[in-house]
């Protein structure tokens, strides 16, 4: 298969996708969660079927003191559980909570509560990027202490590929952006140069090995060469984690649905971007 033959219009494809994924981190922006904004998450099951207003009646009812229009209010997985996402509340008022939720729809099970100062997610802000920042330099060292500066400059621009995509997808779609989303984003950055370096280090074999060949059929022959093994991992992993999207719940599949899109543009990028980059650089020095 030659794959540097729609090098020009991966180069478009995914010029679009990450100028539509910044310009989406604006307008309208990530939908950040407690973890990041500070504030109170209550997760509940009830006996009686509920709607959105009908939370929301019980909410002004209960603490009619506290104005808590601005909450956030979803049905998850079936007709009798739901989330509230409001600002940050004390014992006391989710107690009176708790306690108008039974009276009205009866037999209150509690699944999750977090409650999270502003201040810690500020810092929960600042780690994030900090995490991403350091797995991405300590990324570049290694491959140019083991390959060269541009196997490694290649592979970092393909992992921020990657990760804005995954936030453009997250901003378009409004899904919230939270704690395990940043182990999900730190997840698909070692997933994605996994590929990219059985790869890069398939490139480097054949350079050794060099026959009378242009770069560019260089890096296709090497692209051949590990496609199985870039497939038979991306098909296998796809498969688990699109499970996980299906049946895995309200809890993780925002995780998982972060997973999904990362492995699949995290392995476009490795067959389509990569070795073509990587060619076009090299042809342009010489």
């Amino acid at each position: 298969m030659n794959f540097l033959r729609y090098k020009k219009r991966a180069f478009i494809f995914s010029g679009f996708l990450v100028i539509l994924s910044i310009f989406s981190l604006f307008v309208p922006g990530l939908n950040l969660g407690v973890d990041f904004t500070g504030g109170t998450i209550l997760e509940r099951q009830v006996a009686s079927k509920v709607s959105t207003s009908g939370i929301r009646n019980v909410l002004d009812e209960a603490v009619p003191e506290m104005d808590l229009s601005s909450a956030v209010v979803q049905l998850l997985d079936g007709p009798n559980q739901f989330m509230v996402r409001t600002k940050e509340l004390d014992n006391s008022d989710i107690l009176r909570i708790d306690q108008a939720f039974d009276r009205e729809f009866g037999d209150l099970i509690e699944l999750r509560t977090d409650v999270v100062g502003p201040v810690i997610g500020r810092e929960l802000v600042q780690k994030a990027l900090l995490a991403i920042l350091i797995s991405s330099i300590g990324i570049l060292v290694y491959i140019t202490i083991r390959f060269e500066y541009r196997f490694a400059t290649v592979a970092v621009i393909c992992l921020l590929h990657d990760i804005l995509i995954v936030l453009g997808f997250f901003a378009l779609t409004g899904r919230e952006v939270n704690g395990p989303f940043v182990a999900a984003i730190l997840t698909v950055l070692g997933y994605s140069i996994n590929d990219t370096i059985v790869i890069f280090d398939r490139i480097r074999e054949n350079l050794r090995l060099q026959k009378k060949e242009n770069n560019t059929e260089l890096v296709n022959r090497s692209l051949n060469q590990s496609l199985s093994r870039t497939l038979n991992t991306s098909v296998t992993t796809f498969v688990v984690v699109l499970m996980l999207v299906l049946f895995g719940g309200a809890a993780i599949r925002d995780f998982a649905l972060a997973l999904l899109v990362g492995i699949i543009f995290g392995t476009y990028s490795s067959l389509l971007l990569a070795g073509s980059l990587w060619v076009e650089w090299t042809e342009r020095t010489k």
